[in-house]
């Protein structure tokens, strides 16, 4: 080992290979520290920023109040009693007695012959000439239901309409059936025809054509007719206005015009008009109810 010098001041000189690895072990002492604290701030900066980005959770229990504290505990009810079914005892069931009615034959329905018409009737008759004789019709229909007799339910009641053409005289000039739904009322009605007296003239002394309906039931008569509209013209038949032959021309056929009576002739001929009786408008109310259901009372309806 050599000899340490002693520089000239005094002081003692080191060698210089002795302090070089201690100035290196304190340099890295030193920079260990330094990143270790700079580690250190670097962790509570994350961990603060994930406490403030995490939201706060709060656990809260509600407790009862303390009324409901103290409340003792409801105990359970008490089991309800058993019943049990007592014996019924057998009750014989009542004897019905249906009482026999005894079979008694129901009575048909009957209807009177209408009286005949009367000589001031066939007078009117004779010389009324509006709506193609209308009283001259009625009063002649009348005269054979009631020369007919009195009308049974059964299978002997009916219907039958003629066809009758009587000459200016008032004889009969022909007679042609043209439906009926019973013999019998056929051949009375004709037998009541041929054994009519003298009927009067027609009131226009021209021969009179008409159809007219004899019914020979209990249930259904000849009414009386009006006479209150026969001067007003008869309203136009419908006919449909696009119907078409398939040969002419194709054209709608105008409506037609319901003309308008002259002021004095419908004067002078209301004054030739008889007063309507009670059973007429009441028959012709009837017949309406009957069309249009006013007023009716069936179950169906």
């Amino acid at each position: 080992m050599p000899p340490r010098s002693i520089a000239a001041g005094g002081t003692q000189a080191w060698p210089r290979d002795s302090a070089g690895p201690a100035v290196g072990l304190l340099v890295s002492v030193v920079l260990h520290a330094l990143l270790f604290m700079v580690a250190c701030g670097l962790l509570s900066a994350g961990h603060r920023e994930r406490q403030a980005a995490e939201p706060t959770v709060i656990h809260l229990k509600l407790l009862p109040p303390p009324q409901d504290l103290a409340r003792p505990e409801p105990e359970p009810p008490a089991p309800a009693p058993v019943l049990q079914a007592m014996p019924v005892p057998a009750i014989a069931a009542p004897e019905i007695v249906v009482a026999t009615v005894p079979d008694t034959p129901r009575q048909p329905a009957t209807m009177a012959a209408p009286p005949a018409p009367t000589a001031e009737e066939w007078a009117f008759a004779g010389r009324y000439a509006l709506k193609n004789s209308k009283a001259y019709r009625y009063t002649w229909g009348q005269q054979v239901r009631s020369m007919m007799g009195a009308a049974v339910e059964g299978p002997d009641q009916g219907m039958v309409r003629f066809r009758v053409e009587i000459a200016p005289d008032g004889s009969l000039a022909r007679l042609d059936t043209l439906w009926s739904t019973s013999p019998v009322a056929e051949r009375l009605a004709r037998q009541a025809v041929a054994a009519m007296p003298r009927w009067p003239a027609t009131p226009t002394g021209k021969p009179l054509v008409f159809e007219k309906t004899v019914s020979f039931s209990p249930f259904a008569s000849d009414d009386p007719p009006l006479y209150k509209d026969d001067c007003l013209p008869d309203p136009p038949a419908f006919s449909n206005p696009f119907a078409w032959d398939g040969k002419s021309a194709r054209e709608a056929e105008p409506a037609k015009q319901i003309e308008k009576p002259d002021p004095q002739a419908l004067k002078d001929c209301l004054k030739q008009l008889p007063k309507d009786s009670i059973e007429a408008e009441i028959a012709r109310d009837r017949r309406l109810m009957d069309q249009w259901g006013w007023g009716s009372s069936k179950a169906d309806r």
